[in-house]
């Protein structure tokens, strides 16, 4: 099976989100199966040409963008570490040798981005008729890659290398849509008869997001629970009718984990390597996660959060209710950026509670320790598509305290405090009182629960999601388009 993946980004050469970490990790475990797969991203001026031992190949595209005419463009492969997939890199210097990936300094969106990513799925199709690849599924994920399942129906409907070609659009995270003025039609270069409210229409406007809903094979989000909520008002952010007219072709298959990193056996960034078996480890890992933290050395549990500091994160209900829940016996630590609001207010309060503490911004290093040092781990999202967060905290054996949205509520079963069962805590309505009762009710169990968390620690390090089972998902998938 042939398998062309298209995505603005993936680990290890750039990242700004969970995007990144699927099309990092995905196409490597799909390749272990079997699958050839060839993975398509453009060249950032971010990402290190030397350091990734990418190659200039001897290929010049040349790209028809519609009104704006030809653009021409090099290629450069490298190779997903520690595998044999293929990544071919778009280099335009016009589009793509700035400082963001899709936004300026300001964090606002570069006016030009619906010309960037139409070019960069336009070069993507050129490239795999340039390296006589013929994919069975051409797999598209999110608004970035989106037009490239319009091209397949449209400008390359006839064309020999794609008229066997089915599709697959994964959606991450459908708040963003990729929502351009009209004159993007012009660009896209498809004919105006699409630029319909069934099709790429909304408000007067370009939504490249819906057109691939209407017209991809088969659709995917990045967890059940995901998959049914898109199709609400709460949830669906005005594209509801759109997934609700495809809901046949709809399906949720939950991320996996990269083991090999997130895995406190093998975790090369904390104190002391650990397993279900003997977790002595884990409690010199609290203690040096307090060091680290210049916390107190005593035995309270520790709550941590590493997140965006976004809305979408709850961290607005967190500011209002943060200083009930440091009123409790326990430490709080905090990875994280974003609102800056927000950071000013998590900078004020390490200096108001000396049983908070933070980091602003991001590191790899400490996000592990938090990980492996923590008791529990706090998400209280207003929506989550999937989450890795809770996938790691569960290997760790650090239980989630998380609202049942989303890939939260499948990836995470609630303490059942009779039957000692479950692997965390769960609450649903993002309210100041539900984070407060149910960080209280873990407390409570960390305190007067012995046997309680030891079931919930030893079933939450028992719990399971390798990206090996999530490939063997996409793999019925990509089978299932190729049968319609």
């Amino acid at each position: 099976m042939r398998i062309l993946f298209l995505s603005s980004e993936v680990v290890p050469f750039v990242k700004t989100g969970g995007l990144a970490d699927v099309a990092g990790v995905l196409p490597k475990a799909l390749n272990g199966l079997g699958v050839d797969i060839k993975v398509v991203m453009p060249l950032y001026s971010t990402i290190d040409k030397i350091k990734y031992k990418l190659k200039k190949l001897d290929i010049s595209l040349a790209v028809p963008m519609g009104a704006l005419g030809e653009h021409w463009c090099a290629i450069y492969k490298g190779v997903l570490p520690d595998s044999k997939v293929s990544v071919y890199f778009i280099e335009y210097e016009k589009y793509f040798a700035r400082d963001g990936i899709y936004n300026d300094s300001d964090a606002n969106g570069y006016l030009d981005n619906d010309n960037r990513f139409i070019f960069f799925s336009k070069a993507s199709m050129q490239l795999s008729k340039e390296l006589n690849f013929k994919p069975d599924i051409l797999h598209a994920n999110d608004w970035q890659s989106a037009s490239s399942i319009l091209f397949l129906e449209t400008i390359y409907k006839n064309d020999s290398d794609f008229k066997n070609t089915k599709s697959l659009l994964t959606i991450h995270n459908i708040q963003y849509q990729g929502k351009f003025h009209k004159g993007t039609m012009d660009i896209l270069d498809i004919g105006w008869e699409y630029f319909t409210y069934e099709n790429l229409e909304e408000f007067d406007m370009v939504n490249l997001l819906k057109g691939a809903i209407k017209n991809a094979t088969l659709i995917n989000t990045v967890s059940q629970t995901y998959a049914k909520e898109i199709q609400s008002e709460e949830f669906g952010y005005g594209l509801q009718e759109a997934i609700k007219n495809r809901k046949n072709d709809v399906y949720g298959v939950v991320n996996g984990v990269d083991y090999e990193v997130w895995n406190p056996k093998v975790d090369k960034f904390i104190k002391n390597n650990y397993s279900i078996d003997n977790l002595i480890g884990k409690k010199e890992c609290k203690k040096e996660l307090q060091r680290v933290f210049d916390l107190e050395q005593k035995d309270v549990p520790i709550i941590g959060m590493v997140t965006r500091l976004a809305n979408q994160k709850g961290i607005d209900v967190v500011v209002d209710v943060i200083h009930r829940v440091l009123d409790l016996d326990l430490q709080f630590i905090l990875i994280g950026s974003g609102d800056k609001e927000s950071e000013k207010f998590f900078k004020d309060l390490e200096n108001q509670r000396d049983n908070f503490k933070c980091f602003i911004g991001y590191s790899d290093e400490l996000a592990h320790k938090v990980e492996a040092g923590s008791d529990f781990f706090l998400m209280p999202s207003r929506f989550e598509p999937c989450g890795l967060n809770q996938l790691y905290s569960l290997k760790y054996g650090t239980l989630p305290i998380v609202r049942s949205v989303g890939g939260l509520n499948d990836t995470v079963e609630n303490y059942n405090a009779l039957e000692k069962s479950g692997t965390g805590f769960k609450f649903d309505d993002l309210t100041e009182d539900a984070i407060y009762n149910t960080v209280g009710w873990a407390i409570y169990t960390y305190y007067n629960d012995e046997k309680g968390m030891q079931k919930l620690i030893q079933s939450a390090m028992k719990s399971e999601f390798s990206w090996r089972v999530s490939a063997k998902e996409y793999i019925d998938l990509y089978n299932l388009a190729l049968e319609k």
